[in-house]
């Protein structure tokens, strides 16, 4: 099995967690609330990153950590968002929301950097704005206050991969990642203390929820990524995360017999389809392959 097979197997590991992260975040709602949700999840996820990265951190710098904590805030945004969103629509609908992440990053792009977008990202702008429509419109027009949350989450989310692409660049990537963690932790615990009753899980399925949250979804997802893009392409990582939400639907379906009106499963189709468009440049490809190659028509 050649590195980049490898490297590709690691990061579907990475979205099999991640979608499954939404039905953990609907478990721990139960037991505990959403700020203290937050806290627990990163929390834990970096003192666990922090002991597997340890020599990294003892090296960092003060631009390191300043860095960190901008990040670590956005961060704390967008998991706020996507925590409360989740309470209130399903763990599908949350999956294929946040998905749109994928589409918000190169519209963010154009507005802070005018580099404006490509035809195909316009076209996954529409498709997933159609999409969303079935998803989350009833009959009165009106988007719910969750979907409204995951969907302002996944703006927030592609605001953090356009920080990170800038912040990356002359620091330690790794030590940025794992503080990172630990300030959007100690922002859902300086909420939780003030708004809420911070405490631990009192069931199985509270420790569940946290444990999946903070170790699979959050500390390794986080070192595999990290590790695994070294060895494959950027667009075959976009391709790969684009898988999010199917997982999403899937777990919710078996675990949490969750089942989407046939304009839900339409609107999932859209958004899913507005993804992989937005990711996959078709021209492009159709030329490696020669399809496009005017001398291979003439011939």
């Amino acid at each position: 099995m050649n590195t980049q097979l490898k490297a590709n197997l690691m990061l579907l590991i990475v979205t099999l967690f991640w979608g499954s992260s939404y039905l953990f975040m609907k478990m721990g709602l139960t037991n505990v609330q959403e700020f203290n949700l937050i806290a627990l999840r990163f929390g834990l996820a970096f003192i666990v990153s922090g002991l597997v990265f340890h020599r990294r951190l003892i090296h960092t710098d003060f631009k390191t950590v300043k860095y960190a904590f901008w990040q670590g805030t956005i961060l704390f945004l967008v998991f706020a968002s996507i925590t409360f969103g989740v309470k209130s629509t399903s763990a599908s609908n949350a999956g294929f929301l946040v998905s749109l992440t994928v589409v918000f990053v190169p519209l963010l792009l154009a507005v802070f950097f005018r580099k404006m977008p490509e035809n195909r990202v316009m076209l996954g702008v529409v498709l997933a704005l159609t999409g969303i429509g079935f998803l989350t419109l009833k009959n009165q027009f009106i988007i719910n206050s969750g979907d409204f949350l995951c969907i302002l989450g996944a703006l927030a989310y592609a605001l953090h991969i356009v920080v990170t692409g800038k912040l990356t660049k002359d620091v330690d990537s790794i030590a940025l990642g794992v503080l990172q963690l630990g300030f959007a932790g100690a922002w859902g615990l300086l909420f939780s203390a003030f708004l809420e009753q911070p405490q631990l899980p009192s069931t199985t399925e509270g420790w569940v929820s946290v444990l999946g949250l903070s170790i699979f979804c959050s500390a390794i997802g986080f070192v595999v990524q990290t590790t695994a893009q070294k060895y494959t392409t950027p667009t075959h990582t976009g391709l790969l995360f684009s898988l999010e939400p199917v997982f999403a639907a899937l777990f919710a379906f078996v675990f949490a017999d969750e089942r989407l009106e046939i304009k839900g499963y339409v609107g999932a189709s859209l958004v899913l389809l507005s993804v992989l468009i937005t990711q996959i440049d078709l021209k492009k490809g159709l030329r490696k392959s020669g399809f496009l190659n005017p001398r291979r028509s003439r011939n």
